[in-house]
């Protein structure tokens, strides 16, 4: 697997999911010591289970260390550490973390070096710095200090609280990039199974049944970015830390692999926020994948304003094909007179083109 690579794959199994992905990598050419120690870094932000949104599917961990102890490393860890003000160990706990029978590592109550980058001294965990592979399995979700939050702002949960802190004082953008040039993972698999539509501790799920996986989180976060609707000079940390030396935004070279394509099923329910957003749309047998990518530029639109400007809703969907109507998202709504192409679209797609009718 290169550093230009992205492996995305659909599927309502999870497991069946990241078992795909993995058998893309060349394991024992990433890690050819049996007895390298090898770090799982998931998102447990908050102690609340993965259906809200917020955290890691524990079925890709489960499938992630079967997969390692079928090549033969058993020297693994789980490592994390929730936000400040919130308990890791409880996380560990609501989400039964002792049944994956590896280590948990509690970054909390770890021991730090101090790590000098681009002028920013953080405290990060000497466990994490110790480890020889470090696995990051963040979730896709929107946040509403940085937009997004995906490979680079998962970092994170490797610092002390103190630097977490620290982190916000300093405007969150620069930490974030310098973070990762002193410690970047060295393979991303992205949970965007439902992530929040714009809250890091979830509550707002959008089911898309989704997962990403490459090596480049720069890369990767510019691909995420735009699956939310965003341009990567929109994060102001994914040109940062490209600046840093830390990976490569150059998304239009990526050798982007689509292995499965969205299961063809029911529209979503939506919830919180992104209800009131689904009155936009006309859907009929919309896949879940497609469907989340409207719900993001359907967001970006209100927040730019615009979203009121639209003269008649978005159609989605299975059954719109053949069938003509005005605007529509997606190859199944090919016959309308103004379609965005894709299968899905990624939410930028429809964002720039339902924003250019309004000027």
């Amino acid at each position: 697997m290169k550093e230009k690579d992205i492996f995305v794959t659909y599927s309502k199994t999870i497991e069946k999911a990241t078992r795909e992905l993995l058998d893309n990598l060349d394991i024992e050419n990433e890690i050819p010591n049996k007895n390298a120690k090898i770090g799982i870094k998931p998102n447990l932000v908050v102690a609340t289970t993965p259906e809200t949104g917020a955290t890691t599917h524990n079925e890709i961990i489960k499938e992630l260390i079967s997969y390692l102890n079928d090549k033969g490393y058993f020297n693994i860890i789980i490592i994390e550490s929730s936000w400040v003000g919130d308990s890791t160990e409880r996380a560990f706990r609501v989400n039964n973390y002792k049944s994956f029978n590896v280590p948990l590592v509690d970054v909390k109550k770890d021991s730090y070096e101090k790590v000098s980058v681009k002028g920013l001294t953080m405290e990060i965990s000497k466990t994490a710095l110790a480890l020889d592979y470090l696995i990051s399995l963040p979730v896709l979700k929107g946040h509403c200090q940085t937009l997004i939050t995906c490979a680079l702002k998962n970092q994170k949960g490797l610092l002390s609280d103190r630097s977490k802190r620290q982190f916000h004082t300093w405007g969150l953008m620069k930490p974030i990039a310098a973070l990762n040039a002193a410690i970047k993972p060295n393979l991303i698999i992205v949970d965007s199974i439902c992530g929040d539509l714009d809250f890091e501790e979830g509550g707002n799920p959008v089911v898309t049944n989704r997962l990403i996986m490459g090596k480049d989180p720069v890369l990767i976060d510019t691909y995420a970015a735009s699956l939310l609707g965003y341009d990567k000079e929109d994060i102001e940390y994914i040109p940062l830390a490209e600046s840093y030396g830390v990976g490569s935004t150059d998304i239009s070279n990526a050798n982007i692999q689509v292995l499965q394509k969205p299961e063809n099923v029911s529209m979503p329910l939506p919830t919180g926020a992104c209800r009131s957003l689904s009155k936009y749309a006309d859907a009929k047998d919309a896949c879940s994948a497609c469907y989340a990518s409207l719900m993001h530029a359907l967001k970006r639109l209100k927040e730019d304003g615009l979203i009121n400007r639209l003269e008649s809703k978005v159609a989605i969907g299975q059954g719109w094909k053949d069938k003509e109507t005005n605007i529509g998202v997606g190859k199944c709504t090919s016959c309308a007179k103004i379609n965005v192409k894709g299968c899905p679209p990624s939410a930028k797609a429809i964002y720039d083109s339902l924003s250019d009718l309004f000027f």
